[in-house]
C-alpha cells in the first residue's frame, strides 16, 4: 500500500471513528444530564414536598437501584443482541420514565419511576463503553473511551444550565420534561449507530448467564473482578453520596437554592479540564497510574470540601473535586472492558457497575442518615475520603495495565 493510500484510509478511520465518538458520546450526555438534573430535583422537591433527609436520601438511592439492575441485565443482554440495539433501548427507557416521573403527585410514584430511570441509565453506560472500545485501534482505545467519559461533563453542566435558568421560574417539572426529549434521539441512533465490529465478527455468544458469570471467577480473570468490583462499588458509593448532595449541602451551609444552582456549576465546569488531561496521560503513563492518581486527588478534595468554611474554599475545592473525580471516571470506563473477552465483555462490565451502582444506593441513603442524626459533612466526607483510597489500593495491587494491548 503506497503513502497515499495509506493516508486515505487512515482519514477514513478517523472519519468513523469521530463519526461513532459523537453519536455515542451524544447519548452519555443525555445520561449524565438526567442523573445531573436529578441532583437539582432533589434540593426543589424537598422544599415543595416537605421532605426528610433520610427521604431525600432515598431519591437518590432507588436511582442507584435502578442503575444495579439495569447495568447487570442489560450487560447480559448487550452480548446476547448486540450493543447498537441495547444501546437504543436503554436510552428510550430512561428519557420516558424521567419524562413520566415530571407528571408524579407523591413521593412514592416518584421513586418508582427513577427505578426505571435508573435501569435505562445503568444499562447505557457500561454498553456505550464496550462499544466504543470494541470499535477503536488499540494505540488509542484508552484515549477515545476517556473522550466518551468527557460527554458526561457536557451532560452536567446542561443539566446545571437547566436547573438555574428553568427550575426558579418553571419549576422541577418542566425540567423534567425537557429529560424526555433524548427519547426522539433513539430513532436517529438505529440508522445512523453502527455497531460493534468485533462483536459483528465473533457473532453471538453462546454461553449461558450461568457460564459468563462462572467465566468471569475463572482462574484468569477471577483478579481481574474482584479489583473491577472494589473500585466500582468505591467510586459510585462515594460518587452519588457527594454529587448527588452537592446543590442540597449549599443550600444546607446556607447559601440560596439559586446561588446554590449557580455555585455548583461553577464546580461543574471543572469537570471538562478534568477528562481531558486524564485522556492525554492515559496512553502515556498508563491506566493504573491515571486512576491511582485521579481518585487520590478525589480523596484529598472530598475531605477538604467537606471541612470548608468559606464560599472560596469550598468553591476551589468543590472544582477539584469535580476535576479529579471524573477523570478518574473517565480511566475506569476505559479500563473496565479491557479486562475480558469479547464473548463476555459487555457482561463482565456490566456487573462491575451493577456491584458499583450498590455502592451508589448507599451512598446518598448514608448521607441522609447521618445528617438526620446529627454528623457534620466534615465527618460524611471523610467516609468518602477513606472509600476512595481503599479504591486506590485494589488498583495499585490487584489490577494489571492494559494500556495499547489489543482485545481478546
Amino acid at each position: 500500500m503506497n503513502t497515499g493510500s495509506r493516508r486515505i484510509l487512515k482519514q477514513k478511520k478517523e472519519i468513523s471513528r469521530n463519526r461513532l465518538l459523537g453519536l455515542a458520546g451524544t447519548g452519555w450526555m443525555f445520561d449524565a444530564m438526567d442523573v445531573g438534573i436529578l441532583s437539582f430535583v432533589i434540593a426543589a422537591i424537598a422544599v415543595e414536598w416537605n421532605l426528610s433527609s433520610v427521604e431525600m436520601g432515598w431519591i437518590g438511592s432507588v436511582n442507584s437501584i435502578g442503575m444495579a439492575v439495569g447495568a447487570f441485565g442489560f450487560g447480559l443482554l448487550a452480548d446476547r443482541i448486540g450493543r447498537k440495539n441495547v444501546f437504543m433501548i436503554t436510552l428510550v427507557l430512561f428519557s420516558v420514565a424521567s419524562g413520566l416521573s415530571a407528571l408524579t403527585m407523591t413521593l412514592t410514584a416518584f421513586l418508582i419511576l427513577r427505578f426505571f430511570v435508573g435501569a435505562g441509565l445503568g444499562g447505557e453506560l457500561p454498553v456505550a463503553s464496550t462499544l466504543v472500545s470494541e470499535s477503536v485501534d488499540a494505540k488509542e482505545r484508552g484515549r477515545v473511551v476517556v473522550l466518551l467519559e468527557s460527554f458526561w461533563a457536557a451532560g452536567w453542566l446542561l443539566a446545571a444550565l437547566i436547573a438555574y435558568f428553568v427550575i426558579p421560574s418553571f419549576g422541577w417539572r418542566v425540567a423534567l420534561i425537557i429529560t424526555a426529549l433524548p427519547a426522539f434521539y433513539a430513532i436517529y441512533l438505529r440508522r445512523n449507530l453502527p455497531d460493534s465490529p468485533k462483536y459483528a465478527r465473533e457473532g453471538k455468544p453462546k454461553q449461558s448467564a450461568g457460564a459468563k458469570m462462572k467465566l468471569l471467577f475463572s482462574k484468569k480473570y477471577a483478579k481481574r473482578t474482584v479489583m473491577l468490583w472494589i473500585v466500582w462499588f468505591m467510586v459510585v458509593f462515594s460518587y452519588y453520596g457527594m454529587f448527588l448532595w452537592l446543590p442540597s449541602v449549599m443550600v444546607m451551609k446556607g447559601f440560596s437554592m439559586i446561588k446554590s444552582f449557580g455555585y455548583v456549576l461553577l464546580m461543574t465546569l471543572a469537570q471538562l479540564p478534568g477528562y481531558f488531561t486524564a485522556a492525554w496521560l492515559i496512553e502515556r503513563v498508563g491506566r493504573k497510574f491515571v486512576l491511582a492518581t485521579y481518585l487520590l486527588g478525589t480523596a484529598t478534595s472530598a475531605y477538604i470540601f467537606g471541612n470548608a468554611e468559606t464560599l472560596g474554599l469550598l468553591l476551589v475545592s468543590g472544582a477539584l473535586l469535580s476535576f479529579f473525580n471524573l477523570g478518574a471516571w473517565g480511566a475506569l470506563y476505559a479500563y473496565s472492558p479491557e479486562q475480558y473477552p469479547t464473548s463476555i465483555r459487555a457482561t463482565g462490565s456490566g456487573m462491575a457497575a451493577a456491584i458499583g451502582r450498590v455502592g451508589g444506593i448507599f451512598g446518598p441513603l448514608l448521607v441522609g442518615s447521618l445528617l438526620a442524626a446529627g454528623y457534620g459533612f466534615g465527618f460524611i466526607f471523610g467516609i468518602f475520603c477513606g472509600a476512595i483510597v481503599i479504591g486506590v489500593l485494589a488498583v495499585v495491587f490487584l489490577g494489571t495495565e492494559t494500556k495499547q494491548l489489543e482485545l481478546e
